[in-house]
């Protein structure tokens, strides 16, 4: 079955990191731009970053520039989302998502271009 998995959310408390990951079953993950996407209670999707597939170009969003570092391991067919210097602001569930087209890359994350999309999973930062 052709999928997107992620995991490695969870609670942190401010100034905390996490790392997400992205693994994809049934395709060849570094053959599509993987982004990253997240969803506040009341509020519509973000993009946030996204990898470029092949020369493995990345785009940030300026909400995230400089806290987040997104990479990929294609022995384990997997993109991370590094998440350093959490604020609360960052609460969300995080979503991944593979661009629709073959050897796409990214320039800046647009959700209209992506089709095949994770079950997304919960980061909550709190003290």
């Amino acid at each position: 079955q052709v999928q997107l998995v992620e995991s490695g959310g969870g609670l942190v408390q401010p100034g905390g990191s996490l790392r997400l990951s992205c693994a994809a079953s049934e395709f060849t993950l570094d053959y599509y731009a993987i982004g990253w996407f997240r969803q506040a209670p009341g509020k519509e999707r973000e993009g946030v970053s996204c990898i470029s597939s092949s020369d493995g170009g990345t785009y940030y969003g300026d909400s995230v520039k400089g806290r987040f570092t997104i990479s990929k391991d294609n022995a384990k067919n997997t993109v991370y989302l590094q998440m350093n210097s959490l604020k609360p602001e960052d609460t969300a569930v995080y979503y991944c998502a593979a661009h629709r087209q073959y050897e796409s890359t990214c320039s800046s994350v647009i959700e209209e271009e992506y089709d095949l999309w994770g079950q997304g999973t919960q980061v909550t930062v709190s003290s």
